[in-house]
């Protein structure tokens, strides 16, 4: 027998059209609220931080835990997330990847800038291209899916070495220097005071840079994107003429490339 009108979740028509149920959004916050919070929560805190009143949160609160999506603290009552809400998120990032979440944040990035943005994941020879999407001004520069960036003299290069172990970087500057983009030699120099560099810079900036090399009069500006294990999956990196995308470490571009790669290590559960 159908469910009568009285009985069936109140809907609504989205900011995009579609038909919503809101009861699901309110209760979502409540949801949102206790993965945001270090540890389980009181009820009328957790009401707070959803925007709620208890009395409203409660009967939400009373479902999730029949769903085993919630779990209540014998001793204290407080609430925490249960083990259907675990198993949610393990399905979720087993079905994450890397490049599908980071395609479309690059592609739109390369939209609303102008600039030529890549996307590099560190293959059997370090640092290499996988995704690029052209500059909307002609750019003459040697770069195609399949390059291998230079760690130390590209901008791609030195986000990776900011993010990547010490002994993946030992073996990946043993390498010829003319396999590489951009390559310059690492045996001439003290490499590991270089990376130590290299990572307190993306540290204070959030992103490194490449001004005027290895192209000169090509600026470019790279950003470690990291998983949900902390580790660099790939680096986003924003390319173009000097005069389309100044070198500066609050530039336009940068901060854009900042914030895509922001957005594609919260899609992939990376941390803040």
């Amino acid at each position: 027998m159908p469910a009568s009108p009285k009985n069936q979740p109140a809907a609504e028509e989205a900011d995009d059209g579609r038909r919503a149920v809101q009861s699901v959004e309110v209760g979502g916050r409540l949801l949102l609220a206790l993965a945001e919070s270090p540890g389980a929560l009181p009820l009328k805190e957790l009401a707070a931080r959803a925007g709620l009143v208890p009395s409203r949160a409660h009967p939400y609160l009373v479902s999730f835990q029949r769903l085993g999506l919630v779990e209540q603290e014998a001793g204290s009552g407080y609430y925490a997330l249960g083990a259907a809400a675990l198993q949610i998120g393990l399905a979720c990032l087993r079905q994450l990847d890397p490049l599908k979440a980071a395609e479309p944040v690059a592609q739109e990035l390369a939209r609303a800038t102008g600039h030529a943005v890549a996307v590099a994941v560190w293959g059997n020879f370090g640092p290499t291209i996988v995704r690029l999407a052209e500059a909307q001004q002609p750019l003459h520069i040697m770069l195609r899916v399949g390059s291998v960036m230079s760690i130390l003299g590209t901008a791609t290069g030195r986000a990776f070495a900011a993010a990547m172990p010490p002994e993946q970087l030992e073996r990946a500057l043993t390498l010829s220097p003319g396999q590489e983009v951009g390559a310059v030699s690492a045996t001439a120099r003290s490499w590991r005071k270089e990376v130590e560099e290299i990572a307190a810079e993306v540290k204070r900036h959030g992103v490194a840079r490449a001004v005027g090399r290895p192209i000169p009069g090509v600026n470019a500006f790279s950003a470690p994107v990291f998983d949900h294990e902390g580790r660099c999956a790939l680096v986003l990196t924003a390319l173009d003429h000097e005069d389309r995308l100044k070198g500066d470490w609050n530039s336009a571009g940068a901060r854009a490339l900042r914030d895509a790669a922001a957005a594609i290590t919260r899609r992939l559960g990376g941390p803040p």
